[in-house]
């Protein structure tokens, strides 16, 4: 029976990144039917695109009941772009370079928005009011990624009634697969007597954080680590910001003890051991194999 827990989970995280991604490419061809600009769809759309997993499981935990599978699927999101995203980046392309504006705007972002989640969980919750101040803060760094850009010329393109249909197909697929992403994970952790919450930091954060490893090992075979660097530091500023905002509307986000002994503060060391990488400009590849070392570690500290 516990076999097919597993493979009821396996299947629904597919359909969920699928859905997902299928849904993000329809919303992609709808914006720039209306004139929206690419830059401002990468930065939005996209970037929200990333997240849209995270958030759909999010939603659904919490109507369930559930919110240890929000809050460790954030955190263990996060912990899993960084140090085995990132880290298999590094090994694979042998040293990533960093740009001068990553370094200058996005990984203090970063720090920013970690800082910003550990304080709020300092209480064991977050409340409505703590939600709306997350959102906000998404506003903010949307508004000052967007200030300082050039103006593109925009282009409208041409879209028919097949996106339109993707789109509300998709969505309904999202809908459906982040409900038996969710049903597997109590199912499994009901069946080997395990929190929930260690379910999401590990198996559900690992299932949401593959398009990031294969879009990445992709972007380095071709000779763009840097971007797929962006990708994973987007993604975690979204699932602070954008997934814990919404979730908490829905309820309590109450903490385990899993979550605030250990895997918050791992959250918060990956975070800085990554800031004081970006000083150099670079990530080298000795500092991958320590990356993956890191994620081990983090698993095996989870299951003993």
């Amino acid at each position: 029976m516990i076999f097919l827990y597993f493979l009821m989970f396996a299947v629904a995280v597919g359909f969920l990144i699928k859905s997902s991604d299928w849904f993000i490419m329809a919303s992609e061809k709808i914006g720039a039917s209306w004139g929206v600009s690419p830059f401002v769809i990468g930065l939005t759309i996209v970037a929200f695109g990333t997240s849209l997993p995270e958030l759909a499981t999010a939603i659904f935990a919490m109507i369930e009941g559930e919110p240890g599978i929000v809050l460790g699927n954030v955190i263990g999101s996060n912990i899993t772009n960084i140090f085995l995203v990132l880290g298999l980046l590094a090994v694979v392309a042998k040293s990533i370079n960093l740009d001068f504006d990553l370094f200058k705007n996005d990984i203090p972002a970063l720090v920013i928005s970690a800082l910003l989640f550990w304080l709020m969980l300092s209480d064991g919750d977050i409340d409505h009011f703590e939600a709306v101040f997350l959102l906000l803060a998404l506003g903010v760094f949307i508004f000052s990624s967007l200030s300082g850009t050039e103006d593109e010329d925009i282009v409208k393109v041409k879209t028919g009634f097949k996106t339109y249909l993707i789109f509300i197909v998709s969505g309904a697929l999202v809908y459906f697969s982040a409900k038996y992403t969710i049903d597997s994970i109590v199912l499994i952790a009901e069946s080997i007597n395990i929190g929930t919450d260690i379910i999401a930091l590990s198996l559900v954060a690992l299932g949401t954080s593959l398009p990031e490893v294969s879009v990445s090992i992709l972007a380095a075979k071709r000779g763009h680590a840097g971007i797929a660097v962006g990708n994973v530091i987007g993604s975690n500023i979204f699932n602070t910001y954008i997934v814990i905002g919404v979730a908490a509307f829905f309820g309590p986000l109450e903490m385990t003890d899993m979550l605030t002994n250990f895997s918050l503060p791992m959250m918060l060391a990956a975070t800085f051991i990554l800031a004081v990488s970006s000083l150099s400009k670079s990530i080298s590849r000795w500092e991958g194999f320590l990356y993956l070392l890191l994620y081990i570690f983090f698993l095996y500290r989870l299951f003993i």
